[in-house]
């Protein structure tokens, strides 16, 4: 057999073969797609807000400084850019696929869980008052001393999700899956005391985190909202990274899982001659790459 190189594996040569290896895993993809779709759908839990709760829910409703629109741009496109911007580099095709399937699942799974949680819990946001009396006249059943909203049903509903925050969640899972990737991709645990280094895996934390801290400056998240957000987020993002690549610290940290089981593979049915020469061309090759 041919001796494996690095950089030969593209979509064109390798990816229907990748694609097709992990075709299950794209249609939890898509589960997860509609399971995320419903949880939008359906009524959060109302719970119980008297007259004497609405101390801490009377801040006022603000516009986000963030938009909605705007958390798959930061958590999902951006990373995703960046790890096309590798496969251009390296040409490798396992690393692309399970860099999207890791960074995919993350969200998803994280977007899950977050919108579970905040329909079971149903949490009113600190702006819940204004939301549910936008008039200002505050409207109480005469026996059970619960809420009567007035407001539109869309806005009250949308006022019973604050526990977790969702863009801290979706933020922390996708830039938390970036700098997991990066740390990897530029060797961070290289042991030779580039903290350069350390400071480009920590830019994308750091916008999530900013991310995080606008929802408390909206009004629109407790801090207890968003610390558990970014507790799930970067939690799920890590499970998800692991699944497909090795830790980065690992010496092996620069390139998937499925990449050297492709290369045992191969090398299992060449003459030990070309296996020896084949490892050796490898470590050397990724050690000039440093």
């Amino acid at each position: 057999m041919p001796e494996i190189q690095l950089g030969v594996h593209t979509i064109r040569s390798h990816g229907a073969r990748v694609a097709r290896f992990h075709m299950h895993d794209w249609l939890i993809l898509m589960l997860l797609v509609v399971i995320e779709i419903i949880l939008n759908v359906i009524e959060p839990f109302h719970r119980f807000v008297g007259e004497d709760m609405m101390t801490d829910l009377k801040y006022p409703l603000k516009d986000n400084t963030v938009p909605f629109w705007a958390v798959p741009l930061i958590a999902v496109i951006l990373p995703l850019f960046i790890i096309v911007v590798f496969y251009f580099i390296r040409s490798d095709v396992y690393d692309l696929h399970q860099a999207i399937l890791g960074l995919l699942f993350s969200v998803l799974i994280t977007g899950v869980l977050t919108d579970a949680i905040k329909d079971a819990v149903g949490r009113p946001r600190p702006d819940f008052f204004w939301r549910c009396f936008p008039d200002g006249i505050g409207a109480f059943h005469n026996v059970t001393g619960n809420v009567q909203c007035t407001g539109l049903k869309s806005v009250v509903k949308e006022g019973h999700k604050s526990f977790p925050s969702g863009h801290t969640s979706w933020s922390f899972a996708g830039l938390g899956f970036l700098s997991l990737y990066l740390s990897g991709k530029i060797r961070v645990f290289d042991r030779r005391g580039h903290v350069a280094k350390l400071c480009i895996t920590f830019l994308p934390l750091l916008m999530a985190a900013l991310v995080g801290v606008s929802r408390v400056d909206d009004y629109w998240h407790h801090w207890q909202d968003v610390f558990a957000g970014g507790l799930l987020g970067i939690t799920i993002a890590s499970f998800c990274y692991l699944q497909f690549f090795p830790p980065p610290y690992d010496a092996d940290g620069w390139a998937p899982h499925a990449y050297f089981h492709m290369l045992a593979e191969s090398q299992s049915v060449s003459p030990p001659e070309a296996n020896n020469r084949n490892r050796s061309g490898l470590r050397q090759t990724e050690l000039e790459g440093v």
